[in-house]
């Protein structure tokens, strides 16, 4: 499979799924052995401790007593500190790895590689743990309070109609600069701010400047990744829904309900079902990230001619 080359709109999607028929069984063998008890701990910590801070706050509001959760969070502050910042080092550490993973075994695969170690990957991240620290602290102070900037001021946009439009684009344009990001930071060796600059640049133009513009394939091809995943989670959250649901109205015909939904059966297995959804979206993210990844290529056409004469030259040597 050729990755440094131009493509077009559909070949962003076909190539993806190529992607997976050809490394699929690799790349998500090592994916597990080095993120699959993360994963585990991140969603047993959500959905157990969501499960008790939806059960706390949804039974007091059914039971008339608004005052309870907030006697319930003064009374545990210290344990729900607590949580909260083992929640946070455990999504900290998950998106880490998520959003690298890809990005270290796609560069493993470029040089050459046929299927990539668990203990190569691990070794990518030890080897670039100064540049994933940089990388973190500019993503934080930088990148994240800009998007929230232009967030908030498409959110204010909304009460003109505009707004929704500018949604639509700013999700997927945001995820592609950040995937990007990631990309260029540890493909090359341009620092930070050069990385982001790129991102930024490379949505709109080929570095020659000289082409058509691939902001909407590429926009478009992360829109079309991010409606597969999202019909394919749903699946998990819109049937412990209807058990939620169910469980309110036969509880309570009259309209009055007394009891905390969450607290039964029915609530049980909303969470599992939940805690599948969010295993499902991270394991599905893995798509649109190989797609950015994809896009990445598209960009540096820098690369696309040095790639085809080493091809070429490869091809001359076997004849």
């Amino acid at each position: 499979m050729q990755f440094y080359k131009k493509r077009e709109f559909g070949a962003f999607i076909s190539d993806s799924f190529n992607f997976f028929k050809l490394y699929g069984k690799n790349y998500f063998k090592n994916y597990i052995l080095i993120n699959g008890l993360l994963l585990t701990l991140t969603v047993a910590v959500v959905v157990f401790g969501f499960r008790e801070i939806f059960g706390q706050l949804i039974g007091s509001n059914v039971g008339g007593e608004s005052y309870y959760f907030e006697r319930y969070f003064s009374e545990n502050a210290g344990m729900l500190i607590v949580s909260a910042i083992i929640v946070f080092i455990l999504f900290a550490l998950l998106m880490i790895i998520n959003y690298l993973y890809p990005v270290f075994y796609l560069k493993r695969i470029t040089e050459g590689a046929q299927k990539v170690k668990t203990d190569e990957i691990l070794g990518d991240f030890k080897r670039n743990a100064g540049r994933i620290a940089k990388m973190g602290i500019g993503m934080l102070f930088i990148v994240l309070p800009v998007m929230m900037i232009l967030l908030g001021f498409s959110y204010l946009l909304m009460l003109i109609i505009i707004g929704f439009f500018l949604m639509l684009l700013f999700y997927p344009t945001a995820f592609n600069v950040s995937a990007f990001l990631m990309y260029d930071y540890f493909n090359t060796k341009r620092g930070f701010i050069e990385s982001l600059s790129y991102s930024i640049r490379s949505q709109f133009s080929y570095p020659n400047g000289n082409e058509k513009s691939p902001y909407w394939k590429y926009w478009g091809a992360s829109i079309i990744m991010f409606i597969i995943m999202y019909m394919i989670t749903s699946v998990f959250t819109l049937i412990p829904m209807f058990f939620i649901y169910g469980s309110l109205l036969t509880s309570a015909p009259d309209g009055n309900f007394e009891e905390n939904p969450f607290a039964g059966v029915a609530g049980v297995i909303f969470f599992i079902f939940y805690g599948f959804s969010m295993l499902a979206s991270l394991l599905l993210s893995n798509l649109m990230y190989i797609n950015a990844g994809l896009m990445y290529y598209d960009s540096r056409t820098d690369l696309h001619q040095k790639v085809e004469l080493e091809e070429i030259e490869t091809i001359g040597i076997n004849e």
